[in-house]
């Protein structure tokens, strides 16, 4: 099976962490081919996607992790299936990488995620789907309704629709001095739409990625725990991954979630959870394979591997 990747430049990708580079293994070990696509290189005229692409040879060094063949262009329809594996920010160019994926999908190819499930699942407001799973929460630009909303919970995080890594994302107590800054900064001053939701203490027991695969939970959660003095979680930002098993709370959103967001082509799904609450879903480059792996032997990037081959039925 000939499977294209969708990835950032080669030499950006951390193998001793990357998934991206964990699923190409899996799959090479199943004897599949691996091969990798700049965003660039994607093109589409007169009713043919195609993309340079280039076959790699994986090797177990993680300084010298993959050799790479000449490159080639090839219509995306000749894969047996095409991963999008692009890393945020999902800005324009993101997008118009989703339609022209779109486009190949027309002429027969398989991709994963879909890219329309892709530009439907914001990662941040996707969660308005899943009301019952999820903490108080309010998606805005009006400063008076973010006033509101701090007022009566007392303690909120705000952060905009298109962060990632943890950036730009801020915990506003209703005493806090800077509040109005904060909200002023976050929204640029009105003019984006941000989203605020009441603090969730049990942050400090890890902001826990949970990982679906055709549906399905990886049985181990990575728990992402903030380092002294931080709200926030995120391994950029400094948090430490912490992998444990799911507890029942973690199983029931994942389970309730799963099925839904695989009817919709969403072969991969990064679920964040707090506590009790789900508060992102992640669809375009999910990651913690790695370090879940390293710590509990479970084979997160072999059951993607085994799910990928099923779903394309080679």
């Amino acid at each position: 099976m000939d499977v294209a990747f969708v990835v950032d430049p080669l030499h950006e990708l951390k193998a001793y962490k990357d998934s991206s580079i964990a699923m190409m293994r899996a799959l090479a070990r199943r004897g599949h081919r691996a091969h990798a696509i700049l965003q660039p290189d994607l093109c589409w005229e007169a009713g043919r996607t195609s993309a340079i692409g280039r076959e790699l040879t994986l090797l177990d060094d993680n300084h010298h992790w993959h050799r790479a063949a000449e490159p080639a262009r090839k219509r995306l329809a000749e894969y047996d299936a095409v991963i999008m594996r692009k890393d945020p920010p999902f800005d324009m160019e993101y997008v118009y990488s989703t339609y022209l994926l779109e486009c190949a999908e027309r002429e027969g190819a398989r991709v994963y995620n879909r890219p329309r499930a892709i530009r439907d699942h914001n990662e941040k407001l996707a969660i308005a789907k899943f009301g019952d799973y999820i903490a108080p929460t309010l998606v805005t630009r009006d400063a008076t309704l973010i006033d509101s909303f701090i007022d009566e919970h007392g303690d909120a995080i705000v952060k905009p629709l298109d962060g990632m890594g943890g950036t730009s994302i801020f915990r506003v107590r209703a005493d806090d001095p800077n509040r109005n800054v904060i909200v002023e900064t976050v929204s640029h001053h009105g003019r984006r739409t941000v989203m605020v939701q009441r603090f969730i203490p049990e942050v400090v027991e890890g902001d826990k990625r949970v990982i679906l695969i055709a549906g399905e939970p990886v049985p181990y959660a990575l728990a992402r725990i903030p380092k002294p003095g931080e709200t926030r979680g995120n391994l950029a930002a400094g948090g430490r991954g912490v992998a444990r098993p799911l507890n029942d709370r973690d199983r029931e959103i994942a389970t309730a979630l799963g099925p839904a967001l695989w009817a919709e082509g969403l072969l991969v799904v990064g679920l964040d959870v707090i506590g009790p609450f789900l508060t992102e879903v992640n669809v375009t480059s999910p990651t913690c394979f790695v370090e879940i792996a390293e710590q509990t032997g479970f084979d997160v990037a072999g059951m993607f591997a085994d799910a990928l081959v099923k779903a394309v039925g080679r």
